[in-house]
């Protein structure tokens, strides 16, 4: 069994008629019988029940199709690495995105490279964390970028720095406040915004504190935080570098003094598998930041 009859077997699969296939492929109806007939010989299995107007897979031949997409899909993606490997300055360069790096973190670096790599093109993806982890476990994505915290012990990872917690608000109360920072304390009995993703992580910090926080909305979409913290509806408690996402006039924001609400960006790959050339090229744009 080889890559070519493979192929025979998926377009016999795909248009459901030899005679169609073989038209397809531009080769003899016989031949690609007998290319049928010989995989079925060699596997000692019957592939394809033969009727008058289609094919039937059996249960054989649909386990056969689904090895065979994978067979191949791993050959292409093979030959692409070992390209890639010898070019260096071609390829695809995929990556996975939280929203808020999407758009904070990602266009400079991105500029940079294609810069420095004009002829790489670029697949990014815009997802939750969850699906950007596993769009890495199965390989269709390279490089994902997402906030702290999370466990990941099988990924690699550059971590930016650490960006402290904010309160913003239209609340005179708080955006009238002359110091630079706010206790978690002032928040509480306040209606507080959070993105679903720190919902956890603010609530612990709060009851550390000795209090339980009205949380009046979580939410996984930014923008619409900051929006509605400026209608003055609640406090949006979010990362300090993701206040620019939603510029207004209106919203003021605080620094909230309390360390363990600390969160970074991180960018990680899965740990001991091959890298594309473009993929290493980029995370060497961060290597400011390794330890």
């Amino acid at each position: 069994m080889d890559n070519k009859q493979l192929n025979f077997f998926l377009a016999i699969v795909e248009y459901e008629n030899i005679t169609k296939a073989s038209q397809k492929l531009h080769i003899a109806q016989p031949y690609l019988s007998q290319q049928l007939k010989l995989l079925e010989e060699e596997l000692g299995v019957k592939l394809i029940e033969r009727t008058t107007r289609k094919i039937q897979l059996t249960d054989a031949g649909h386990m056969l199709e689904h090895r065979a997409r994978q067979i191949l899909q791993l050959t292409e993606t093979t030959i692409k690495e070992l390209r890639d490997f010898n070019e260096g300055f071609r390829g695809t360069l995929t990556i996975g995105t939280i929203a808020s790096s999407g758009d904070i973190l990602l266009p400079e670096y991105i500029d940079n490279f294609h810069k420095k790599f004009p002829y790489i093109n670029f697949e990014i993806r815009e997802c939750s964390t969850h699906h950007i982890l596993e769009l890495l476990e199965s390989g269709v994505i390279e490089i994902g970028i997402i906030r702290s915290p999370l466990k990941l012990d099988t990924y690699e990872a550059i971590y930016l720095e650490n960006q402290p917690m904010i309160a913003v608000t239209s609340d005179t109360s708080i955006s009238n406040n002359t110091n630079k920072y706010i206790l978690l304390n002032d928040l509480e009995n306040k209606p507080i915004l959070v993105h679903r993703r720190f919902e956890k992580m603010i609530i612990e910090a709060c009851e550390k504190s000795g209090f339980t926080p009205r949380i009046l909305c979580k939410i996984e979409d930014t923008r619409a935080i900051l929006l509605l913290a400026e209608t003055g509806m609640g406090i949006a408690v979010i990362p300090k570098d993701w206040i620019d996402l939603a510029p207004s006039h209106n919203l003021k924001f605080r620094e909230i003094n309390e360390p363990s609400l600390a969160t970074r960006t991180a960018i990680i790959w899965v740990k001991n598998r091959y890298l594309s050339v473009p993929a290493r090229n980029f995370l060497k744009s961060f290597d400011d930041y390794k330890k």
